[in-house]
């Protein structure tokens, strides 16, 4: 993307000021999206996007400067920016690149790039048909595609220089349904690495159909009670409980300013030994993957508890320096105008050994959660509350009735004490963490889970 003759020259530029690294990050993004409603494609986007931005660090100080120009002489003049007021002058020390390769790469059978626009529009429109045969109760369907390319090149004084190239692509389906005065929403969105072959195992009509039974299926809700129950969670979507309330706090960003509750805690105990969670930005294919991080370390596993001891952390390069542990290759960045933070990539709580349908047999009276909506957390104590958009009652061992306007409450590492049950029935859920004003494509993975006591909001009288 950039001849290393001139990276040299920007990084050197970077540091004549002082600072301890310099970094580049250049981006070329492309990106396509088409949305659906009132069955009429209403908006159809393409744009590219591309830029540097270069950042130099001095102790526990980061500057930074971006610009959207990948000329030499701009891209010079960001980095005297960047590094002005670093300290003290290194000198003019050559830099030595060296190329690192990812080790994992993510295959795209079908690019984006060369999906005709109407077999784009068409898939929205199935989805549109599909919904709305569901019956007369379907008041909207909002359909959606987004796809994006992305190549990177990273290098730093250190003498690192990668390349990594990512395509993404995700479809939703959001349907409305509606009786009386009673209006009840159904959403899916599935999204991985790769390109339009996403269609090819996720249908949009098949989605569809699902979005619009859950919304049709929330016209019967009861108002939900509040209490003390037993809760399971749904595989794929309840892993939304375990990025928030878990991996957030777990952020090395975090933890050094001991503003989080599992802060000096490395080796302690908080679930039973069936319960293991990882953080894995190789997973080929899933939506949170890369091949190197926006700082350009690898891809990598880490555990994070493992058999119910907390053992890991995530953390960037900053993070890691000060916590005294290798960087987990988790600095991730909106885009070339913004600074790296440390992000989960695709945290999931592993499968285990029971069965479903016998972990809901095992309920006298509970609630089942099928979907997660917003909710609060709060890293520093733990607590946190979630709402439940799709959520039932199950009474005597099986699932009875829908039921609405349920919120669970809890305690991050209390919530892991009582995992009593965690099934086979693995399944993973995509979306879009938010932090510091930045978004990251983030996958969210477990099977279904019995949490043996969870406080539960409710409002019926």
């Amino acid at each position: 993307m950039l001849e290393e003759s001139v990276i040299q020259r920007v990084l050197a530029a970077a540091l004549a000021g002082g600072g301890d690294l310099a970094e580049i990050f250049v981006e070329d993004r492309s990106s396509a999206a088409f949305r659906l409603e009132d069955s009429r494609v209403e908006d159809v986007s393409t744009g590219r996007d591309r830029g540097a931005g270069i950042r130099v660090l001095s102790g526990d100080r980061a500057t930074y400067a971006y610009t959207n120009l990948l000329t030499e002489d701009a891209l010079v003049d960001a980095a005297r920016a960047a590094g002005a007021g670093a300290g003290a002058s290194n000198g003019s020390a050559s830099i030595d690149l060296r190329r690192l390769e990812p080790e994992v790469r993510h295959p795209v059978v079908r690019s984006p790039a060369a999906t005709p626009a109407a077999e784009k529009a068409a898939a929205l429109q199935a989805a549109d048909d599909s919904a709305r045969s569901a019956g007369g109760e379907i008041r909207q369907v909002v359909a959606s595609s987004v796809d994006v390319h992305q190549k990177v090149l990273i290098a730093n004084s250190d003498g690192l220089l990668v390349e990594d190239e990512r395509t993404r692509v995700r479809f939703a389906v959001q349907v409305v349904a509606g009786r009386g005065d009673q209006i009840t929403t159904g959403f899916e969105a599935p999204g991985h690495s790769g390109g339009f072959e996403l269609l090819d195992s996720r249908p949009p009509a098949e989605l569809a159909a699902k979005a619009a039974q859950k919304a049709i299926r929330m016209l019967d809700s009861k108002p939900s009670p509040a209490g003390e129950f037993p809760v399971v969670l749904a595989p794929g979507t309840g892993g939304v409980l375990i990025h928030e309330a878990c991996g957030h706090g777990l952020e090395a960003d975090t933890l050094v300013k001991n503003a989080s509750v599992y802060a000096n805690r490395q080796g302690e105990r908080f679930g039973s030994t069936n319960v293991t969670i990882v953080d894995d930005a190789t997973e080929i294919g899933s939506w949170g993957s890369f091949g190197v991080d926006d700082e350009g370390s690898r891809a990598q596993r880490t555990v994070l508890f493992d058999q119910g001891v907390l053992v890991g952390h995530l953390s960037d390069l900053r993070s890691a320096k000060k916590i005294g542990h290798p960087p987990t290759g988790n600095g991730r960045r909106q885009s070339y105008a913004h600074l790296p933070i440390v992000r989960m990539t695709n945290t999931n709580l592993l499968p285990g050994p029971d069965d479903r349908d016998e972990i809901i047999r095992s309920v006298e009276r509970g609630v089942y959660v099928a979907t997660f909506a917003g909710g609060e957390v709060n890293p520093a104590t733990g607590n946190f509350v979630f709402g439940m958009s799709e959520a039932y009652m199950i009474e005597n061992g099986a699932i009875a009735y829908p039921i609405r306007g349920a919120n669970l409450i809890g305690n991050g590492p209390q919530v892991l004490g009582v995992i009593d049950a965690i099934a086979s029935d693995y399944d993973r859920k995509e979306g879009v963490c938010g932090k510091d004003g930045q978004h990251a494509p983030v996958t969210n993975g477990m099977a279904t889970v019995l949490l043996g006591k969870m406080t539960v909001g409710g409002t019926e009288t």
